[in-house]
């Protein structure tokens, strides 16, 4: 079980099926959401102000790719600079996307904190399957 997870996305709905999945399959303690990739950036500056080590970093962010204000891609371009080492190097990522394009999943290969690319929306067969490869 993974102590924290993010999940960034958009869609209300698919925030609310998202904690109860990870809830139902015990896959987390502690789930938080961002509804954009402004927000997750913002949640994580807060985390280095209160100092990062009194905190809980999330091991695992499920992250939309098609958001306003920030989506998926400008989020991923931001967190892996060096502004954000110190979670890009312990935060895995799985790109969440209801449409499975293979050019996404080309241009995903390219951050090497991205672990998979998976079709919307999780499943507790999926959260089994990813136990492996966390």
């Amino acid at each position: 079980m993974l102590d924290k997870i993010l999940c960034v996305d958009d869609d209300p709905i698919t925030l609310m099926l998202c904690k109860k999945v990870i809830i139902k399959a015990a896959f987390s303690k502690e789930t938080d959401t961002a509804q954009n990739g402004e927000e997750a950036l913002k949640y994580f500056d807060k985390i280095k102000e209160n100092n990062i080590e009194s905190q809980t970093i999330p091991q695992l962010i499920f992250l939309d790719l098609n958001m306003p204000v920030m989506g998926g891609w400008e989020f991923l371009d931001c967190f892996s600079t060096d502004t954000y080492i110190e979670f890009n190097q312990k935060t895995k990522i799985i790109v969440l996307s209801s449409t499975i394009d293979p050019e996404d999943l080309e241009k995903s290969k390219k951050y090497p904190m991205v672990i998979d690319f998976l079709p919307k929306p999780i499943s507790i067969s999926m959260l089994e399957g990813l136990s492996s490869k966390l």
